[in-house]
């Protein structure tokens, strides 16, 4: 018999999740998946740490906070503030903070409830405040839609959705949910260079029972297991599938591509 233990795979060994949760609620759908999105990740062996929003009593107002020394009788022009207070590492605590964490991170998830469409404010500062030129993009790292500045990281949403899934469905009134999640999935995971998984979503989430939640934990347990092994969405590079009009060159698209679909492979 061998003395060698057996030799793990890339995709088994343990990696770093940054989990970013936001509902006011602690007693939430939100936050009792947040949590067991933890137990889970932590029980396969990854390390795992989270950004409750709420708690932290995040800001969701990007402003001239941000830029502790920037002079206060100064125009704020937001791209050059953020560039030269990142380069300088003279951004607001918090926000250097959250840069830390999805350094050290191998993927990330948001976990938040769908509001009018799109994430809650306070989510969304987060996006705003902590995504900044010249550390998620800008010229100092590789262009976006790219392996760029936050490549070699995984990007999850998980969504709960009060609506029926069928509203959410190519005939649905709301729309496909990939296209309405497109601008974080594409605008915000790829844009930065994150390998942007398909999203999880818990649908028809008012009021559920109790044996609802355990059929919406089994399903996002599977989603979890595969956080580092599934395919991600096949979306398009921006260094060849684009011109210089950073417009999809003509004969890529696939037949019968429009809209949206027309930016993945």
């Amino acid at each position: 018999m061998s003395s060698h233990a057996p030799q793990q795979s890339p995709a088994d060994r343990p990696r770093r999740v940054l989990i970013v949760t936001a509902h006011p609620e602690p007693r939430s759908l939100t936050a009792a998946l947040a949590g067991f999105a933890v137990e889970r990740l932590r029980a396969a062996g990854h390390e795992v740490r989270v950004s409750d929003l709420y708690a932290m009593k995040w800001q969701a107002a990007l402003g001239g906070d941000d830029f502790p020394e920037h002079p206060a009788d100064a125009r704020l022009e937001v791209l050059p503030a953020q560039h030269e207070a990142t380069l300088a590492g003279r951004l607001a605590a918090e926000l250097a903070a959250e840069q830390e964490k999805l350094r050290w991170a191998d993927a990330v998830v948001f976990q938040f409830p769908l509001w009018w469409f799109s994430v809650p404010a306070i989510l969304k500062g987060w996006i705003d405040r902590v995504l900044t030129f010249g550390f998620a993009h800008g010229p100092e790292v590789p262009p976006p839609y790219t392996e760029g500045a936050l490549g070699g990281k995984r990007g999850l949403l998980a969504v709960s959705v009060g609506a029926r899934e069928s509203a959410f469905t190519d005939r649905g009134a709301h729309g496909p949910l990939a296209e309405v999640l497109f601008p974080l999935q594409h605008g915000v995971f790829w844009f930065t260079g994150m390998a942007a998984l398909e999203p999880f979503a818990a649908y028809g989430t008012v009021g559920l029972p109790e044996e609802g939640f355990a059929a919406v934990a089994e399903a996002y347990g599977r989603r979890l297991d595969g956080l580092f092994t599934e395919e991600p969405v096949p979306f398009r590079r921006l260094d060849g599938d684009y011109g210089r009009d950073m417009r999809l060159r003509e004969g890529l698209e696939r037949p019968g591509a429009s809209g949206l679909g027309l930016h993945t492979r």
